[in-house]
């Protein structure tokens, strides 16, 4: 089957999906539920759709499946943003309330340490994109311990507000948001639509980027950059979905068969958006509330993630 079909035939599905979300069971109130529900679905498509095109640059660059950019400790940061905004000023202030001052404080602390970081790392000799990943996984580390200390010595009411920000959520979705993420979104992708044709080389290791004439260092150091405005704006959106990224894009890889970008990368949005309407729905009709999409995607992801750990096993002992 050709890479063309079967995105096609995921396009449909994606269709199929949103419409089932939208109308099914919608009732003599159409007018006052449809725009909800059209927001919602706005929200998870965007979401959906930075998460995967971020998390396949992230494995791209690191020649790596197994790796998202969660590890660099973005999300960790999100926490620790939120929980230190409660911490400070309390769960009555005015910055803990106002979603769209707290999403551009947040977007805007995740871009900085992730442009401090990979700006100021990738300058030493000899510094490579896994002591990037070192870092980060120690940044990770601290972030969430200083999380943990702060969530133990606020007061117990204001943590159930910060505990609801540690799960993803489309049924609270601030349409200021979505507007300003739709223009972060298309300004992102007409500026990295410049560094597609290297995607397909990097996918083969720096060596052989480089002989090929990429200049890996400039295109890397973007893309990073980029990667982590995309995963800024999902996590601040909605909330961070730790295992989604590894679920859709070694989905993404199975199915499409193809090292071509310019599909995948279509491919895994169209898989992350499937992904997401369907486990909102479950989580609507089926659960009734009683859970949350991130633990019905973080159940499934994690599975996923074992599977993979004890396949990488069994191909390395041969």
């Amino acid at each position: 089957m050709k890479p063309t079909l079967k995105i096609f035939i995921l396009a449909c599905i994606s269709l199929m999906a949103i419409a089932l979300f939208l109308f099914y069971d919608i009732g003599t109130n159409w007018d006052y539920v449809l725009p909800r529900r059209t927001y919602k679905v706005l929200a998870i498509v965007l979401t959906g759709a930075a998460i995967a095109f971020s998390t396949v640059i992230f494995q791209t660059i690191t020649s790596n499946r197994i790796l998202t950019p969660s590890i660099i400790g973005l999300d960790s940061l999100y926490m620790l943003i939120q929980t230190f905004l409660i911490f400070a000023f309390g769960s009555t202030s005015f910055i803990a309330l106002n979603k769209n001052l707290n999403f551009m404080l947040s977007v805007l602390l995740m871009v900085m340490f992730a442009v401090v970081l990979y700006r100021f790392l990738f300058k030493g000799e000899g510094r490579n994109i896994y002591f990037l990943l070192l870092v980060g996984i120690v940044f990770g580390t601290l972030f969430g311990s200083l999380s943990t200390f702060m969530q133990v010595l606020i007061d117990p009411n204001e943590f159930m507000m910060v505990q609801d920000r540690m799960f993803a959520s489309f049924n609270n979705v601030n349409t200021d948001l979505l507007m300003l993420t739709i223009v972060l979104l298309i300004g992102i992708a007409v500026y990295v639509s410049r560094f597609l044709k290297f995607l397909d080389v990097l996918f083969l290791g720096k060596e052989h980027a480089i002989n090929l004439g990429v200049p890996y260092n400039h295109v890397v150091q973007r893309l990073l950059i980029v990667m982590a405005i995309l995963v800024s704006i999902s996590t601040a959106l909605v909330g961070p979905i730790t295992f989604l990224g590894l679920l859709v894009a070694n989905i993404t890889y199975e199915f499409m068969k193809t090292y071509q970008h310019k599909y995948i990368l279509l491919a895994s949005i169209f898989i992350s958006v499937i992904a997401l309407v369907g486990g909102q729905f479950i989580v609507e009709r089926v659960f009734t509330f009683s859970t949350t999409l991130s633990v019905i995607i973080n159940f499934i992801g994690g599975v996923y993630f074992i599977y993979l750990l004890l396949r990488e096993s069994k191909s390395w002992s041969k």
